[in-house]
C-alpha cells in the first residue's frame, strides 16, 4: 500500500512540472523555481516521459498497482506523458514560427551558400538530441582563455572556437555574451549549440567573460563587451577572422549587453581607454534579454511593461549600486530601448512567451521602437511556450534557432558583402 502512495505523489509530482510548463505562474517568489522546472520539461519532454516511464516500472515491479492509489497514479502519469507530447511537438513547430517571422521582414536569398530550412539540418539532428548537452564534433576546436585586455585577469579572457579541419580565411565572426543576471556565469556554459554550428560551417565564433556583480559596477560590463569587440577588430584576422563582419549574440544579461553594444557605438563613454576604437557591429541577435534597464518606471514607461520588484532590486543594489529614484538617466544610458536609432545593424529578437524571468512584453516594446526608427531589418519571433534560457540545451526547439539564427546571418553578411561592393553604404532595407 505504501509504495501505491509514493508512486502518486511521484505522479502528481511530474504533472506538477507539465502543468508548470504550460501555464508558469507569474508570482515574483516562484519566478526562479518555475523558470528551472518549465526549461527541463519544456525543452526535454522526451526525457521527461522516460524518467517517468522508469519510474513506474519500478515502482510496478514493487507492487504498486495492487491498490487503487497506485492505479490513479497510473492515470495521472498518462496525462502528463500526453502533454509532454504537446510540449514535444510545440518545441518541433518551432520552425513554423520562424518561418512566419523571415516572411514578415523578407531578407534577400542566399545563392551561394547551403542554409538550413530547419533543426534537423543543422548538427543538432536526432542522435545529437539523445545526449543532452552540447557536445562538440571532431571538426571544431576552442583555443581557450585568449586575454583580450591585456591584463592578465580571468574576467577578460575568451575562447576563440573555430572549424579544426580546413581553418577557415577570412571568416565571419560571431561575439557571444553570456548571460547570468550580470552576476553569474562564464564563456564556457552558453551560446554553445549555435557557436558549434556556425564553426561548422566556418565561421569563427568568440565567446566572451566579463567583469560580473557584485565586485563589478556598472558600466563596468558593458565595457568589456566592447573592448572584446575592439580586440576582435584588431586581432581576430590572426586567427582566420574578417573583422570587416562581426555579429554579436547572447541570452538573457547576454541579450542586453549584445543589444547594448549594437547600439552603442560611437559612445566614448563605454570605451575608457579605447575612446577611438571601432566597436559597431554588423547585426545583433539577443534572446531574451533585458531591454528595458528602468524596468518600466523611465520616460519609456509603457502599460504592457511588468514592473519586477525583484529585478530593480538586483539592478540598484548589484550592479549599478545606486537607486534608480537618485540616478535615472544612468538606468536609461543602460537600456537598449533608449538607445534606438536609425543607422542601428539588422537585429533578430528572439523571446519565449513563457519566460517568467524576463517578461515577453519586454521584447515586444523594444522590437516596436526599434522597427519605428531603424533603417535595417528588425525580425522577431516569439516562441510559444518557451522559458527562459531555451538555447542553452540542443533540444528539438534550439536547434530551430540554430537554424534559424544561421539563416539570418548569412543573408545579413552576404547582403552586406555585395553592398560592400557596389557601394559600401546602402543599407539593407527598412525594418
Amino acid at each position: 500500500m505504501a509504495w501505491s502512495w509514493v508512486y502518486l505523489g511521484a505522479s502528481l509530482l511530474g504533472a506538477a512540472f507539465v502543468v508548470n510548463a504550460f501555464r508558469p505562474p507569474r508570482i515574483a517568489l516562484l519566478a526562479v523555481p518555475s523558470f528551472l522546472a518549465g526549461w527541463c520539461t519544456g525543452e526535454l519532454p522526451l526525457w521527461h516521459i522516460v524518467w517517468q516511464a522508469a519510474t513506474t516500472v519500478g515502482f510496478g515491479l514493487s507492487g504498486a498497482f495492487g491498490y487503487w492509489p497506485g492505479w490513479v497514479g497510473l492515470a495521472v502519469a498518462g496525462a502528463s506523458w500526453v502533454g509532454l507530447g504537446v510540449l514535444a511537438m510545440i518545441g518541433h513547430d518551432a520552425r513554423d514560427v520562424f518561418a512566419r517571422a523571415e516572411e514578415e521582414v523578407p531578407l534577400p536569398p542566399v545563392e551561394d551558400v547551403v542554409l538550413p530550412r530547419q533543426g534537423g539540418e543543422t548538427m543538432w539532428r536526432f542522435l545529437h538530441l539523445v545526449y543532452p548537452l552540447p557536445v562538440p564534433v571532431r571538426s571544431v576546436e576552442v583555443i581557450r582563455n585568449v586575454d583580450y585586455a591585456g591584463d592578465g585577469r580571468r574576467a577578460h579572457r575568451l575562447d576563440v572556437v573555430r572549424r579544426r579541419d580546413d581553418p577557415p580565411v577570412r571568416a565571419p565572426v560571431l561575439v557571444q555574451i553570456h548571460g547570468g543576471g550580470w552576476a553569474i556565469g562564464d564563456k564556457r556554459e552558453q551560446g554553445l549549440p549555435l557557436m558549434y554550428e556556425l564553426a561548422r560551417r566556418g565561421w569563427i565564433c568568440v565567446s566572451v567573460n566579463y567583469r560580473l556583480s557584485p565586485r563589478a559596477t556598472w558600466p563596468d560590463h558593458i565595457v568589456d563587451c566592447k573592448c572584446a569587440v575592439a580586440w576582435v577588430r584588431a586581432h581576430i584576422a590572426e586567427y582566420g577572422g574578417d573583422p570587416s563582419f562581426i555579429a554579436v549574440t547572447g541570452g538573457s544579461a547576454g541579450g542586453h549587453l549584445s543589444a547594448l553594444v549594437a547600439l552603442s557605438a560611437g559612445d566614448r563613454s563605454f570605451q575608457p581607454g579605447f575612446e577611438d576604437e571601432d566597436t559597431s557591429v554588423d547585426a545583433c541577435v539577443p534572446l531574451y534579454g533585458v531591454y528595458d534597464m528602468t524596468v518600466g518606471r523611465g520616460k519609456i514607461g509603457s502599460a504592457n511593461s511588468r514592473e519586477d520588484k525583484g529585478l530593480l532590486k538586483l539592478l540598484e543594489e548589484q550592479v549599478f549600486k545606486r537607486r534608480f529614484d537618485d540616478t535615472p538617466k544612468i538606468f536609461e544610458d543602460a537600456s537598449p530601448l533608449y538607445r534606438v536609432r536609425s543607422d542601428a545593424p539588422a537585429f533578430f529578437v528572439i523571446h519565449g512567451v513563457n519566460d517568467t524571468l524576463v517578461p515577453v512584453s519586454c521584447a515586444r516594446q523594444f522590437v516596436e521602437a526599434l522597427r519605428a526608427v531603424s533603417e535595417s531589418p528588425v525580425l522577431y519571433a516569439e516562441l510559444p511556450f518557451a522559458q527562459h534560457a531555451f538555447d542553452v540545451l540542443p533540444s528539438m526547439r534550439s536547434a530551430h534557432v540554430v537554424a534559424a539564427v544561421v539563416r539570418f546571418l548569412e543573408r545579413v553578411r552576404h547582403f552586406t558583402l555585395r553592398t560592400e561592393e557596389l557601394s559600401g553604404s546602402t543599407p539593407i532595407g527598412p525594418g
